[in-house]
């Protein structure tokens, strides 16, 4: 990609965020899923990852989706209209909860239905906690992706917390941990939601996958 190239497509998810997100509804069954008429984006993650506060950061809007210190507090599929081109959807927590086992095996089932069968979903972002690396629950989620040919693309999380010089070795780490992974994306993304570190990528690749402007 060339700089000027690389401007135009960072602009364009300036622009695609530009404008304020709005919360569309909360998913509890799959019967109860918007048409499928945008194209969609998800955010998975283990529970405590940032999914959430990364939304919120994308955004710029501090209350769009519930922050939470206790895990497993998104128990819905959340959806978000981006300027009537795309849907982002915030996907309930994997992994360690803080809530019944009853609770999870449900909301867990949902999220394994969602992503295996739902046609319009571009891209899955796996959210990687930077400080911890990929885990055995995030190998599991990448194999059913892999296995349902749902394309997805690593995104560390909260790389302000690492110590100087850790960063590289966790993204080295990690693009090892993809290798071979045939839905996986070939880019592994590195953001701080409170920083403000990466989300200008983040949005551009989010651009990528929607309808251009003024064609509805």
């Amino acid at each position: 990609m060339t700089e000027e190239e690389q401007q135009i497509w960072l602009e364009n998810g300036r622009l695609l965020f530009a404008r304020p997100a709005e919360f569309m509804l909360s998913v509890v069954a799959l019967k109860s899923l918007p048409s499928p008429d945008f194209p969609e984006i998800c955010f998975a993650g283990r529970s405590n990852v940032g999914k959430s506060s990364l939304i919120n950061a994308l955004t710029n809007q501090n209350g769009l989706a519930r922050a939470s210190n206790t895990p497993g507090r998104t128990r819905e599929l959340n959806y978000f209209n981006l300027s009537d081109r795309i849907r982002m959807v915030d996907l309930p927590g994997y992994g360690y909860a803080k809530a019944s086992k009853s609770d999870i095996q449900v909301w867990t089932k949902l999220t394994r239905q969602f992503l295996r069968g739902r046609a319009p979903l571009r891209r899955v972002f796996v959210l990687i906690d930077s400080r911890r690396g990929i885990k055995d629950p995030d190998i599991e989620i990448m194999a059913m992706l892999d296995e349902a040919a749902v394309p997805y693309q690593i995104v560390l999380t909260k790389i302000d917390k690492l110590k100087k010089g850790e960063l590289g070795k966790v993204e080295k780490d990690t693009m090892a941990k993809l290798a071979r992974r045939p839905a996986a994306h070939p880019e592994i993304l590195v953001t701080s939601s409170e920083k403000k570190k990466g989300l200008e990528m983040l949005r551009a690749e989010i651009a990528g996958l929607a309808l251009p402007e003024n064609t509805l």
